[in-house]
């Protein structure tokens, strides 16, 4: 039995968007502070970087549970990108020869000396009866390589090249399957990708490992004809089981449309099952946790200056910036959010604000009756807190169990079971500091917050990203301190 070709490639589209998160943040140029310590997720180090750094690993593990026949076949698709040096070379006046220089300009275009990344993919297509008899390895070994690209004026001369350079990488596949017990004869399926090359250079610092590393690393897992367990929300039979399922740095989610259920992805930043991308987004972004509309505005807001550096500074960003100065008003006004969902309204409901008809009753095209409930307009801006005089962030405060909590307040996060991220669960009990009381247009309160023991609170205070709590998910901290501050 084929995999479907359509649900492959709505798959990929979340794991492009997976292999790209935070491969450059906005303002996408080099110099900018952000994107001084790259690649964050999905990192597999090279075992010697331990000695450097015992918490980056290089190893990562995917358990999950399928229903198969033995004679299905289990095909696997290991991705990631490996960091490549780019040098750029500039034609010398005095030899004419090529030289290494910092930057080189021609025909208007800038090109720097940076460190991008390539693609790189690896296959394993067993049957489950080859795993059960036995565990598999497929070992892989990409060689190390140089890439040159010329530069060419406008009379089609030479006038400098980027020198591509990559190192050696090996890794292996581990596969290895097994019948739980039950009558349902479930299989439980292990892969391991794992890291193993052993470079003969010494590691002193994180961008010498990164050379040796496969960054972004998740994979896509297909069994036609199978049908995978959501590992969120299994069916009761097996809960117990896929609650004994070790995964290691990645989480297994079904992928594709809603339909497909013979096809998983693994990946190091924690989905859904059936993720996909929104239908609004006008192309990637390399931060695909961010509001495409807003990164979008602030990209054309910046100057012609520091578009020219982040072209510079990467060549998939310079097609970005591209695709962003061309992007037509009717894009960007589907950027301009959706509703997803929405509630039914009960019979005989009116609608108010002005979109309302003269009776006071909207209409659908059939039979008359109100298509949903509408509340009404405020009359501040709402993208607008400066408008309103009754919002002040600084200095509004909040009642949690009697203890007035506001700015500079000190609380204890307790996040409730309503939240759907399991990244939470590492906040529990951890203390922060609050830095804003916000009221949203429904009128719920929002804290926002910063662990005190976060050794980046400076800068998420400086770029203004925080973590938001409701106030019944904190426990204040009670003292002559916090209070002198709260007062202020």
């Amino acid at each position: 039995m084929s995999l479907n070709p359509e649900h492959l490639a709505h798959a990929r589209q979340v794991a492009d968007a997976v292999l790209y998160e935070g491969y450059l943040l906005y303002p996408y140029h080099q110099a900018a502070q952000k994107n001084q310590v790259r690649f964050q997720f999905g990192v597999l180090m090279p075992p010697g970087y331990a000695q450097v750094d015992p918490h980056e690993p290089a190893v990562q593990q995917t358990e999950c549970l399928l229903e198969c026949p033995d004679s299905a076949q289990v095909r696997v698709l290991a991705r990631f990108l490996q960091l490549q040096d780019r040098t750029v070379q500039g034609v010398s006046p005095d030899t004419g020869e090529l030289e290494d220089v910092g930057a080189l300009y021609v025909a208007g275009t800038e090109y720097t000396s940076w460190s991008d990344a390539a693609e790189r993919e690896q296959q394993a297509n067993l049957t489950v009866a080859d795993l059960l008899a036995g565990d598999q390895d497929l070992e892989f070994h990409i060689g190390p390589g140089e890439l040159a690209e010329d530069i060419t004026d406008e009379a089609d001369r030479q006038a400098g090249r980027l020198v591509r350079r990559w190192s050696a990488l090996d890794g292996v596949i581990r596969m290895h399957a097994e019948r739980v017990a039950g009558p349902y004869q479930a299989l439980r399926l292990r892969l391991r990708l794992e890291n193993t090359s052993t470079p003969r250079a010494e590691f002193a610092v994180r961008e010498d490992g990164l050379r040796h590393a496969m960054i972004a690393a998740h994979m896509l897992i297909a069994v036609p004809g199978g049908r995978f367990l959501s590992m969120t929300d299994p069916p009761e039979w097996a809960a117990a089981e896929v609650s004994a399922c070790e995964n290691t740095g990645t989480w297994p989610v079904l992928a594709g449309p809603p339909d497909c259920r013979d096809l998983l992805l693994s990946s190091p930043v924690i989905l859904y099952d059936h993720p996909e991308v929104a239908a609004e987004s006008a192309g990637q972004l390399f931060d695909s946790t961010e509001i495409d509309e807003i990164l979008t505005l602030r990209t054309l807001a910046l100057t012609d200056a520091e578009k020219r550096a982040a072209r510079a500074t990467d060549s998939r960003v310079a097609e970005m910036m591209d695709r962003l100065d061309d992007l037509p008003p009717e894009m960007l006004d589907r950027l301009h959010g959706a509703i997803r969902y929405l509630r039914d309204a009960p019979a005989g409901a009116r609608l108010s604000g002005p979109s309302s008809h003269s009776d006071g009753a909207a209409h659908n095209g059939a039979g008359g009756e109100p298509e949903s409930l509408i509340t009404d307009r405020p009359q501040m801006p709402w993208w607008d807190p400066g408008s309103d005089s009754t919002v002040s962030p600084e200095t509004d405060h909040v009642l949690v169990g009697g203890v007035r909590v506001a700015r500079h307040s000190r609380v204890v996060m307790r996040p409730g079971t309503r939240r759907a991220d399991a990244q939470d669960l590492f906040l529990a009990g951890r203390e922060a500091i609050v830095e804003a009381v916000l009221h949203d247009v429904d009128g719920q309160v929002h804290l926002a917050v910063l662990p005190v023991d976060d050794p980046a609170s400076d800068l998420q205070r400086q770029h203004g990203r925080f973590l938001y709590f409701a106030p019944d998910e904190v426990e204040p901290l009670a003292s002559p301190e916090t209070h002198r501050k709260a007062e202020r």
